[in-house]
């Protein structure tokens, strides 16, 4: 018997969106990392704390827990909009190297396929405001 696509034993319904971004990979960090990053991809009205363990809540009433951060690669972090009733958790990560940085947004345990759904066009639109926010440089 398999899963259906999308939902694995070891992180429930799941998504992965990315998007190769014609930009060194520190000009990218910089900017999920910076205010204007933070407001697209987590929510407006907060900083991004940087140690494991702290908490955060946007001004939308997202909130969560930083589970690591690793400099300049990856930031990963539990993740509960206010009308949620379940956490789940996200998953910031670059790769590559020069002129040319890959994005990637991973959330975990989502409640079912119909959630995944919702979060694949939520993430989609993420990185779509990503691109159109750096290109506007």
């Amino acid at each position: 018997m398999t899963s259906p696509v999308g939902k694995t034993a070891e992180a429930g319904w799941n998504i992965g969106v990315s998007r190769t971004l014609p930009y060194p990979a520190a000009t990218v960090w910089d900017f999920l990392v910076g205010g204007e990053g933070v407001a697209i991809w987590l929510g407006p009205g907060v900083e991004l704390p940087r140690e494991a363990g702290a908490a955060y809540e946007t001004a939308d009433g997202t909130a969560g827990e930083i589970r690591s951060f690793v400099e300049g690669d990856r930031v990963r972090l539990t993740w509960r909009p206010r009308d949620w009733d379940h956490d789940s958790t996200v998953q910031v990560r670059l790769s590559g190297s020069g002129a040319k940085t890959t994005l990637r947004f991973h959330q975990e345990w989502l409640s079912g396929a119909a959630e995944r759904e919702r979060q694949r066009a939520y993430w989609q639109d993420v990185i779509e405001r990503v691109a159109a926010a750096l290109a506007g440089r």
